[in-house]
């Protein structure tokens, strides 16, 4: 039995947890379904793997990029709490629950395939780190509410399997709606703040123009590039937090804010000024990195999915992490990083006034990383439906979600609450905290409670992309309508077309209506992307 437990603990702490082995093996499997030879197999799976690998090196260096400037904030405004970071909290609970989230994560994969094949649902969650950071967070509440191992394993499983497809369906209108086609969906756990800032966009930008489409004098011609524009932005936010934090904090503070990581203190207020330029730069380079990942991934990823979806789930959809919108609205991710930071900072000071004192909340400090992700693609989904405006307020909705959502998530955690750290983005909170009060239900009953409520998601989910995203429903429509002068490009015809009916006798759905290309978009398809395949013969 040990050898099973290791072989499982291998197979997800190495490989499935590891999305970049991930999108390789699945890239060299629809590649071995076209038939394509074994070069060809071996070189796409390469490279989509170093696509998810660019990403991951961009993600890093936007991390260590933003870590002085988090210190900067807390130090200049003197606030103290919890500070929302989805790796630390799941590497405290895997020190305890490392074998449950491992088969909880292994079978709530199985099902989500089972899923994606047998309902309309054809939707393949492939952002291996977020499968595992739900399998951690189901695990620690449905294990801190009592349950057995097996409990949790299986209805945890259950519960992680029906996500995995309900989240991308429920925000594929919007997903179209930027990317203009079928051939993707958003497979990340911030999917309620982009369906937020989507609708948002809808309600308050019908006039407002693309924060794609800013003029800017000729003089100014140059921050149409959008890493100078976003390296540029970044230096200013930089030097500006560093001079307040010198002045809050004194020279002996502020001179080392810069020293973690093996670098050095500042040595004079020169130094310190042009270290601070320094990590605005480095800021925009990891942004220029992680939009280079993913034109590479979608470039070999798109093709392989149509030997996918021909053998294993008929008309299957990618669904993969937050930066794939980063290129359609490259302006919109910095716009949405920013207002999603000062929604946090608001909210903040709503849990400072009413939430801490009255109703016990933690106080949930604005972390700048799930603020420059979730952010930067609540930019990009408010951009879509609401040019600027859009943009604006739907990341500034993104950063209140994920700041009162954890602060609430933190109330069913068990001892974990107490730690000053938890989950950080949108749908751990409001999943978690469902989940965790309808466990406190008893043995049998909260079991119920939370499978109906998965039925009841799973059976949304369905709903919604049979009357909903089959049907081709623009989002952005109305919109399109009051900038007659921004007309959309030629429709774009979706890459896999949506099947229904069982795994035997597959009876071709109805194609969705002609999604037109977004006007913001600035990027066309990735070069290699294929012609629709031939829908699927009657059985």
């Amino acid at each position: 039995m040990d050898w099973l437990i290791s072989l499982a603990t291998f197979l997800v702490n190495e490989i499935l947890s590891q999305p970049a082995y991930l999108i390789g093996l699945i890239t060299a499997a629809g590649l071995i379904a076209l038939k394509k030879t074994a070069g060809q197999v071996v070189g796409g799976a390469i490279k989509a793997t170093l696509g998810f690998l660019l990403i991951g090196a961009g993600a890093g260096l936007v991390v260590s990029s933003l870590a002085p400037l988090g210190g900067m904030i807390q130090g200049a405004t003197g606030a103290h709490g919890v500070i929302p970071t989805n790796e630390a909290i799941v590497g405290i609970a895997q020190a305890q629950f490392g074998a449950r989230v491992t088969w909880l994560m292994i079978l709530g994969f199985a099902v989500a395939l089972m899923l994606a094949r047998f309902t309309p649902l054809r939707y393949v969650f492939l952002t291996g780190h977020h499968m595992l950071f739900m399998a951690t967070l189901l695990t620690m509440v449905l294990a801190t509410s009592g349950r057995s191992s097996v409990s949790v394993v299986v209805v945890g499983g259950l519960l992680l399997g029906i996500l995995l497809v309900a989240m991308p369906a429920f925000a594929h209108p919007w997903t179209k709606r930027i990317t203009g086609n079928n051939n993707i969906a958003i497979g990340h756990f911030g999917t309620a703040g982009y369906i937020v800032a989507g609708a948002a966009g809808q309600l308050v930008g019908k006039r407002s123009r693309s924060t794609e489409d800013m003029k800017l004098p000729e003089g100014l011609r140059f921050l149409r590039d959008s890493m100078v524009a976003t390296a540029l932005s970044m230096v200013l936010i930089y030097v500006i937090m560093a001079l307040v934090y010198l002045a809050r904090a004194g020279r002996a503070t502020a001179f080392k804010a810069f020293a973690a990581d093996g670098g050095s203190a500042a040595g004079d207020l020169g130094n310190y000024v042009m270290q601070s330029v320094m990590q605005g730069l480095q800021f925009g380079i990891a942004v220029a990195v992680i939009l280079f990942g993913v034109r590479t991934i979608l470039g070999e990823l798109v093709p392989a999915f149509q030997g996918i979806a021909g053998k294993l789930v008929p008309g299957a959809v990618p669904s993969l992490d937050a930066p794939i919108v980063f290129p359609y609205g490259q302006n919109a991710v910095l716009i949405g990083f920013l207002a999603s930071f000062v929604g946090g900072l608001v909210s903040l000071a709503l849990l400072t006034w009413v939430g801490h004192p009255v109703l016990g909340l933690a106080l949930v400090l604005p972390g700048l990383v799930p603020h420059f992700f979730t952010g930067g693609a609540a930019g990009v989904y408010g951009n879509a439906t609401g040019g600027r405006r859009g943009a604006v307020v739907g990341a500034f909705l993104n950063g209140v979600l994920i700041t009162f959502l954890p602060a609430l998530l933190l109330k069913v955690l068990g001892a974990f609450g107490k730690e000053n750290t938890t989950f950080g983005d949108a749908d751990f909170g409001w999943f978690g905290t469902l989940i965790g009060n309808a466990a406190k239900a008893g043995a049998t009953g909260g079991i119920i409670v939370m499978l109906a409520l998965g039925a009841v998601l799973l059976g949304a989910a369905i709903l919604f992309q049979k009357r909903v995203v089959d049907t081709g429903w623009d989002p952005g429509a109305r919109r399109d309508a009051f900038l007659p002068g921004a007309a959309p490009a030629a429709p774009t015809a979706p890459a896999v077309p949506v099947a229904s009916g069982t795994a035997s006798t597959p009876v071709p759905a109805p194609l969705p209506a002609p999604v037109p290309a977004p006007v913001h978009a600035k990027i066309a398809p990735p070069a290699g992307a294929p012609a629709p395949p031939p829908p699927p013969a009657a059985g």
